[in-house]
């Protein structure tokens, strides 16, 4: 399982970063064999204010991930691709 953030996003692009993976799958549970990512801004913690959900950690651009046993060049080429998408760029190193 792993947390961070996203340089330069905001609520907006973080959510549109997750919806656009193609390998990782977009839910909240973890422990599966498969990749697992989720936008708590905008999902699991979507009831609490902006206040509340920064006092619990919660930052608008935070993604989290439960990392599957596909091949690691596989879900790494899904984020940089997802990351394209969310920036409308073809730059995503600089966002990592």
């Amino acid at each position: 399982m792993l947390s961070f953030g996203v340089k330069g996003s905001d609520a907006k692009i973080a959510s549109k970063l997750v919806d656009s993976l193609k390998l990782a799958s977009h839910l909240a549970n973890v422990g599966d064999a498969k990749t697992l990512v989720i936008h708590p801004a905008s999902t699991t913690h979507s009831q609490l204010t902006e206040e509340e959900q920064l006092s619990s950690g919660v930052t608008p651009d935070l993604i989290r991930v439960s990392v599957g046993i596909e091949d690691i060049r596989d879900i790494v080429a899904d984020f940089k691709t997802a990351l394209d998408i969310a920036f409308g760029t073809d730059t995503a190193k600089s966002h990592y």
